[in-house]
């Protein structure tokens, strides 16, 4: 139950949002859209509860097209969209005029503080420019020998495991995640946070494992109302909101505790009193952060509550988004073993052209030059969308144009939809990233094959890589995709070399045991029917 202060403050915030609701319903009636199941919560109840990501809004694209009305809190209208000229819109014309809306941003807040993700503007302008010389194309190519180091190591973890059997199975993704956070953990802070070695004592590691899910996954009725309130009430209250002893913010203020202590103490060790020119020569993204930070004026500089909530947005979404894409690249090639060994003839040859110019490590140009590895993790990054969906909000009236109209309620085709300031749009990029439209008629199929006939020049401009919305889009793009794209091409030619992955026993082709599980916009693997152990996914390893 939630204690008292916190049902006056619902009661309160369910006032203040009829009343500002009843101002900005009407607007949208003509376009067509899904009934709900819940007067209260809408759409957000339905897309919440569904098995699998995706399975509703790819059931709504067919019937409405890329375009259709999204029932909000309270019954508000608004949209869901995976057009790519509203997305283009959104994310890349409007700049700011199309902002987080409170209530979901307030999440980010309550995980990591005052961070990249939950500022806004200008502060976020601040943000972006200090953080950007960490993420250069230069810098980041600096890190390739960490990632083969940490892949080599997984590697011969699970050879120790196989070398008195033929075959295990194995949870790939807490695997991935302890090397995820381990890569996180030198190339962010020059720290060994020693996730593999440590593997179940790391207190980080459990600590960080499931908390997509257990703050963000079938959260209650009651719990979903009070943050919907969230979006008419005043910041400086949210603030405290993380003081509420009830699951799931004492589940967010338990991680932010144990973080704290890691954090205080990489930053004590990167003062620039302790060593300065250790500090002058760093190469790891904080020290180059803090290097930014100094030189800067001080008015544009982060405090160092900033600089603390940045190394817990990095450690958390620099490790855990990417591992659970790898965990579905090797789940997919599992499904498909043909290619599967398709990747790892490739691998081969490019190693011996490696070994024969006198090298022992793969270059980034050697790994860009694998173009079926490539496309297998272009294809996963398409196919399953980790960041599912984010939702906007109008700072002013404007108008969406849209590249595939969409037929109104009443009969007549619509072309651009005006929106009124205070509408959210729901950008649905799981559905954009299975638009026919955009990516084939096979859009709902895993099929790498499709990158070598695919002409993104052709598409409307919307994702940083590839044209996927996976790593989204504009002036809020993540801004470690590529480290992220660099780290998987390093893990999965290093795994797929040297291991075979099957689908465990039991399973088939058209029935795994799989469930890609919603978590707020997001999603992670769990075993079908078994979601008390948390994220999960079980492969068969052996070694190839």
């Amino acid at each position: 139950m939630f204690p008292t202060a916190a049902l006056i403050l619902l009661a309160l915030g369910f006032f203040v949002a009829v009343v500002k609701l009843i101002q900005r319903r009407k607007g949208l009636s003509n376009i067509r859209g899904p009934p709900s199941k819940s007067t209260l919560l809408g759409h957000d109840y339905d897309i919440s509860r569904q098995s699998d990501v995706g399975n509703l809004e790819f059931e709504w694209l067919r019937e409405y097209g890329p375009t259709w009305k999204y029932r909000g809190f309270l019954g508000e209208d608004g949209l869901m969209t995976a057009d790519p000229k509203a997305l283009q819109h959104i994310f890349h014309k409007s700049g700011y005029n199309w902002a987080k809306k409170p209530a979901q941003n307030h999440i980010a807040y309550l995980m990591a503080g005052p961070n990249i993700a939950w500022v806004h503007g200008e502060d976020h302008q601040r943000h972006r420019r200090i953080m950007n010389p960490a993420f250069s194309a230069a810098q980041l190519r600096s890190f390739l020998p960490l990632f083969q180091r940490i892949g080599t190591k997984l590697a011969e973890k699970w050879k120790t495991e196989l070398a008195t059997k033929q075959a295990t199975d194995v949870m790939v993704n807490v695997w991935l995640s302890r090397a995820s956070l381990d890569i996180i953990g030198e190339a962010a802070f020059d720290y060994d946070y020693n996730a593999l070695d440590g593997a179940d004592k790391n207190e980080l590691s459990k600590a960080y494992h499931g908390i997509f899910m257990d703050a963000d996954s079938m959260v209650p009725p009651l719990t979903m109302a009070f943050r919907d309130t969230w979006d008419y009430l005043p910041e400086a209250l949210l603030k405290t909101f993380k003081y509420i002893p009830v699951a799931p913010f004492t589940r967010l203020h338990g991680l932010n505790k144990v973080f704290s202590v890691y954090g205080e103490k990489i930053l004590r060790e990167k003062a620039p009193t302790v060593d300065t020119e250790k500090q002058a020569h760093g190469r790891d993204v904080m020290s180059i952060l803090i290097n930014a930070n100094n030189s800067g004026e001080a008015k544009k500089r982060l405090t160092n509550e900033e600089l603390k909530a940045e190394m817990f947005t990095l450690t958390l979404a620099g490790h855990e988004t990417t591992s659970n894409t790898m965990t579905f690249i090797l789940y997919e090639l599992a499904r498909h073993p043909e290619y599967q060994a398709r990747m790892r003839a490739e691998i081969k040859e490019t190693r011996a052209r490696v070994v024969a110019r006198g090298d022992i490590d793969l270059t980034i140009e050697d790994l860009d030059s694998m173009a079926t590895c490539t496309n297998a993790i272009k294809e996963t990054l398409r196919f399953h969308t980790i960041a599912a969906q984010l939702p906007r909000v109008a700072t002013k009236d404007d108008i969406l144009p849209l590249a595939y109209p969409i037929t109104g309620a009443d009969g007549k085709i619509i072309t651009e939809i005006p929106m009124r300031k205070g509408q959210s749009v729901v950008c649905s990029f799981a559905t954009y990233n299975r638009l026919p439209q955009v990516w084939g008629e096979d859009a709902d199929s895993w099929n790498p094959d499709r990158w070598t006939k695919l002409d993104t020049g052709k598409q409307t401009n919307v994702g940083v890589f590839s044209n996927l919305m996976t790593f989204s889009a504009g002036t809020r793009a993540c801004i470690g995709w590529r480290f992220s794209v660099i780290e998987m091409q390093a893990l999965i030619s290093e795994l797929v070399e040297n291991f075979q992955f099957n689908l465990p026993s039991g399973s088939t082709y058209d029935r795994t045991e799989l469930q890609r599980v919603p978590t707020g916009t997001g999603m992670l693997p769990l075993i079908r029917s078994k979601p008390e152990i948390g994220p999960a996914l079980r492969l068969a390893v052996s070694v190839a």
